[in-house]
């Protein structure tokens, strides 16, 4: 999700001639490119859903009977729920249908007051009159003039009320981060080693509850992860053979619809991976702005967005099952009129996998986590960084090539900390 507290610069807007006609007949026909681009999304959120399907059951085994075992099992579940759904970021900026729905289940950063204890330490956002409601410790919550009754933990309470409350983005109640943060609490370790260190006891019955209000946690941690559930079922139902997401992009016009996919990848590319989620925590050496900050796994949800912009440009995508969904292709369809432009997409985007590639081994070799990484005076961590930033700006720069060459208009969200750093901070 957009982050209007760092600023985004202005998009840049590539205005060209007309699509292309058709160089040479071995070219897919646009119908057949776009459709393999649909069946890949609705696969990718099948498995999005289905991995949070099993995420609901070890957190339901969690609360059940809280025990070091059951919540390691409901980690674990998160983590391997995340690898599909990164994967499908290179849906986003291209379908509005999509891009709407998105904060409901990946807003960030979060503040973390809203939903639970923190430490002493923490302050919260700036001017966010929930930063430090703990709605799990009080049924009765008052911002300013305004009480909210949160005697029931409900999904409408977490939707509508809670979510976003006070027009605040960082007020963030549903969606993976708001699970992640009841499973692993807070990460009080700055840019040193170790992830968020919540004990199974915050879930414990009776005399063996850790931190007041176990049977509320446990029911706050429940709900939203059944409307995570629910809220993928939704987007992925959406991309099926009758789904809105699928008939917009199928319906377009052609040189829309392949602008939209152009779209998608060039915008995750820079905007937002490049700069929102790397760039910016890296000028800022913070690791608040570490996307997966409570689990420390970063590095792999930075690492799957590369894979699922991939998946996109060659019409590929392998299952969490291991069957293949693939098809006519966009790298096909760029290659019979622009072979030289869709021969750099994909040569930097082999080297953009390669250096997120040395990002993930350091992090999973246990040598240094993501936070460690963009922390000051880590010459080697920040290295890693940037050059993984440098490929996704080539990436988006080859994607654009592309766009010269087939003639479409595309706009691509930019970021201050690549477009306009001086005035990151401010």
């Amino acid at each position: 999700m957009f982050k209007h507290a760092s600023g985004f610069a202005a998009a840049a807007l590539i205005a060209l001639a007309p699509l292309a006609a058709d160089a040479q007949s071995s070219k897919p026909a646009y119908k057949d490119v776009v459709k393999t681009y649909a069946d890949i999304a609705q696969a990718s959120y099948e498995d999005s859903a289905s991995t949070a399907k099993a995420l609901k059951k070890a957190i339901d085994a969690l609360v059940a009977n809280p025990s070091d075992a059951t919540l390691a099992a409901a980690r674990t579940a998160w983590l391997n729920a995340r690898v599909p759904y990164m994967q499908t970021e290179a849906f986003r900026f291209g379908n509005p249908i999509v891009d709407a729905w998105e904060g409901k289940v990946n807003a960030w950063p979060l503040d973390e007051g809203l939903i639970d204890y923190v430490d002493d330490s923490y302050a919260g956002g700036d001017s966010n009159p929930f930063a430090k409601a703990n709605v799990i410790a009080n049924p009765k919550i008052k911002a300013g003039d305004k009480t909210i009754d949160a005697r029931k933990i409900t999904k409408e309470l977490l939707a509508d009320t809670l979510h976003e409350a006070g027009k605040v983005e960082a007020n963030v109640a549903t969606g993976y981060h708001a699970v992640e943060f009841l499973l692993w609490g807070q990460d009080l370790n700055g840019t040193g080693p170790g992830a968020g260190d919540r004990k199974a006891t915050d879930y414990a019955k009776g005399k063996d509850c850790t931190n007041g209000n176990c049977d509320r946690r446990a029911q706050f941690l429940t709900v939203a992860t059944q409307m995570l559930v629910e809220d993928l079922e939704e987007m992925a139902k959406a991309w099926g053979a009758k789904g809105k997401a699928r008939a917009s992009i199928a319906k377009a016009k052609e040189s829309e619809g392949v602008a939209r996919i152009l779209t998608g990848l060039g915008s995750l590319s820079y905007g937002e991976l490049a700069g929102e989620r790397m760039k910016l925590g890296l000028m800022l050496h913070d690791p608040e702005e570490e996307h997966d900050c409570f689990s420390d796994n970063t590095h792999n949800s930075h690492y799957y967005d590369q894979v699922g912009m991939v998946n996109v440009y060659n019409g590929r995508y392998t299952r969490v099952d291991g069957k293949v969904v693939t098809g006519p292709s966009l790298s096909q369809y760029v290659a019979a009129t622009a072979p030289e432009a869709d021969a750099k997409v994909k040569e930097a985007m082999t080297a953009t996998t390669a250096a997120m590639k040395v990002m993930k081994d350091t992090a999973d070799s246990g040598k240094m986590a993501y936070d460690q990484m963009i922390g000051t005076d880590n010459t080697e961590g920040n290295a890693i960084i940037s050059t993984a930033v440098d490929r996704l700006v080539d990436q988006k720069k080859a994607l654009e090539g592309v766009v010269a060459a087939l003639g479409v208009s595309v706009e691509l969200a930019g970021s201050d900390s690549l477009d306009n750093p001086s005035a990151v901070g401010k």
